[in-house]
């Protein structure tokens, strides 16, 4: 094997992986999409499976800016979710209230200084 045969290769194979990652967008976005149809999803996705590139070139054309708006959507839950999660995580699943309170019986068990009471209280209201 050549160089060129060796790059022709390559070549390829980026375009091959390329068109999975676009057919697996597709597919994604097919069953993200809850206006849809099951019956445009299933003709979708024949189309697919027997025409796949002249299929996946209409699909880009004509729902291309959904699948975006589809995608950003989905995005944005995830972070909001992810962000609710580090909250929780990070306030050991209290309120402030809770916090205070805590941080109170701290207090008033000795464990903690009146420094260090103020610091949590600081805390728990920011």
């Amino acid at each position: 094997m050549d160089f060129w045969d060796f790059f022709w290769l390559l070549i390829w194979w980026f375009v091959f992986i390329a068109y999975l990652m676009l057919l697996f967008q597709i597919l994604t976005d097919l069953f993200r999409d809850h206006k849809l149809s099951g019956w445009w999803k299933a003709l979708w996705i024949v189309g697919l499976v027997f025409v796949p590139f002249l299929t996946a070139l209409i699909y880009i054309i004509a729902r291309g800016k959904g699948m975006t708006e589809r995608h950003i959507a989905a995005a944005n839950a995830a972070k909001a979710q992810a962000d609710s999660y580090i909250r929780e995580v990070a306030t050991g699943g209290q309120s402030p209230t809770d916090q205070i309170a805590t941080a109170k019986a701290l207090l008033d068990a000795g464990t903690i200084t009146p420094e260090e009471f103020a610091t949590l209280k600081a805390k728990a209201l920011a």
